[in-house]
């Protein structure tokens, strides 16, 4: 009996073990050592009463009671520790995950501002080709409002010729496993704004997975201006090109007329001298010498003589007046309107008012070309009778002015060679303006010559300035 009732009230050895397993305690290993010795020395009571009973039973209650308390509120305490641990793991998840969740929420607010600070236009599409968002520079490119476009399909933006072309490359590409793409290269796309006016674009595309939906990334980029200065560089390329080709021709036809001056004028002239001096031979070798008609002869000479210098002066001026070295550009401008006047009827009024300025010898001959070329065209085209040219200089700048009162240029041939299809002449005044630094500018087709031209004064007076 007393074995009975010390059994139910001592815990047995195999029990400790059982309880000592279940509360475990994770807090660390020094919880678990304590255990271990609490363990021991319970094990050493236990064994201490057990012997002590069988002589005196109601030390052995006392004692396992005693025992049995101890157990009772060490596993109390185990537990509570446990459940004060998951508590803790379960607040330092739940941290965690407002972390994550706060770094989310934080990337996605520094991309959301990076796409909208972002210059370029920026449109994600889904896989059904609807827009589901457009950052402002694509509202600006395409002039549109975002909160009026989102949801409905991106062909609205497409020109309706390219608009099954693009969706199916849309559909090809979401079938790759490429990440991003330029579209359309080497070819020019175009995208409609939303008022309707096509403009060319350039577009690279990127995909990318969101949970079970497939999202397309469109970056365009407006290139008409791009579009402009390539083909406004090609077409220079192009003048330049028909420019040089033109000079040769030039070159070759000045030779042939210089050549045809020295025949007909010189060539002339010298005959006639020759031929003169032959008659005045034959005269002196005759008997009777008639002085007057020798004297005649050789007045004839003289006359013939003197236009022949006329010749020579002529061929040099048009080469390059030598005043022009000599006394300066004004009086070479003055010169060459007189002679342009007596050749070919038509007045050249003149305003030159450009005081003390000193221009360099190139800046000199270029001024003084670009007036030639000037006068030439209004006698090829403009069928004038009065023409006007002004030059001033006013502060840092120097401006020539050519008008006439004709009837311009057709618009139809504005600026062209009859033979070529192009003015080599404006062509010229253009490139010689452009290497003095100045700017240009022509009047409407059919209204008149008009040539106003704007040249920086220090350019003009530098001495590395080339004609």
């Amino acid at each position: 009996m007393r074995q009975q009732e010390s059994g139910r009230a001592t815990p047995q050895p195999d029990d400790l073990n059982h309880n000592m397993n279940t509360v475990a305690s994770p807090t660390g290993q020094s919880l678990r050592t304590a255990l271990t010795m609490l363990a021991t020395f319970m094990a050493g009571v236990l064994a201490a009463s057990f012997t002590a009973c069988l002589t005196l039973r109601w030390t052995t209650t006392v004692a396992g009671a005693t025992v049995l308390a101890i157990l009772v509120a060490c596993i109390v305490w185990s537990h509570r520790e446990e459940r004060r641990n998951r508590l803790a793991r379960a607040r330092s998840h739940e941290n965690d995950l407002h972390g994550a969740t706060s770094m989310q929420t934080f990337d996605e607010a520094r991309l959301t501002a990076i796409i909208r600070s972002s210059r370029e236009a920026i449109v994600t599409i889904d896989a059904m080709q609807r827009i589901v968002l457009m950052n402002p520079m694509a509202e600006e490119l395409l002039g549109c409002d975002a909160a009026k476009v989102i949801g409905g399909p991106l062909s609205r933006f497409i020109p309706e010729r390219f608009r099954i072309a693009h969706a199916k490359h849309v559909e090809h590409f979401g079938a790759t496993s490429g990440s991003d793409r330029r579209m359309g290269s080497p070819r020019v796309l175009y995208a409609l704004r939303a008022d309707g006016r096509e403009f060319p674009i350039e577009a690279s595309i990127s995909q990318s997975q969101y949970g079970n939906e497939k999202l397309y990334t469109v970056m365009l980029r407006d290139i008409t201006g791009r579009m402009r200065a390539e083909e406004a560089l090609r077409q220079s390329r192009e003048d330049l090109r028909e420019l040089s080709a033109n000079l040769q021709r030039v070159r070759e036809e000045e030779k042939a007329h210089i050549a045809r001056e020295l025949h007909d004028d010189l060539g002339q002239s010298l005959t006639a001298l020759k031929m003169d001096l032959s008659v005045i031979g034959h005269a002196l070798e005759s008997e009777g010498i008639d002085n007057a008609y020798v004297h005649e002869r050789l007045q004839a000479m003289a006359r013939v003589i003197d236009a022949t210098v006329a010749s020579v002066r002529r061929i040099a001026a048009n080469q390059r007046p030598a005043m022009l070295d000599d006394l300066g550009l004004v009086a070479a401008i003055d010169w060459l309107a007189d002679d342009f006047s007596q050749r070919y009827g038509i007045r050249v009024a003149r305003r030159l008012e450009v005081g003390s300025a000193a221009f360099s010898h190139g800046a000199a001959t270029a001024i003084f070309r670009i007036v030639q070329e000037a006068l030439t065209n209004v006698a090829k085209h403009a069928q004038a009778s009065l023409v006007t040219l002004a030059m001033r200089v006013d502060g840092e700048h120097c401006t020539l002015d050519i008008v006439d009162d004709g009837r311009g240029l057709p618009a139809v041939e504005h600026a062209r060679d009859p033979r070529t299809g192009r003015n080599f002449g404006l062509l010229g005044i253009r490139e010689r303006v452009h290497m003095l630094g100045g700017t240009l500018s022509t009047g409407e087709p059919g209204h008149g010559f008009n040539l106003s031209i704007t040249f920086p004064l220090d350019a003009l007076q530098s001495e590395e300035t080339q004609p």
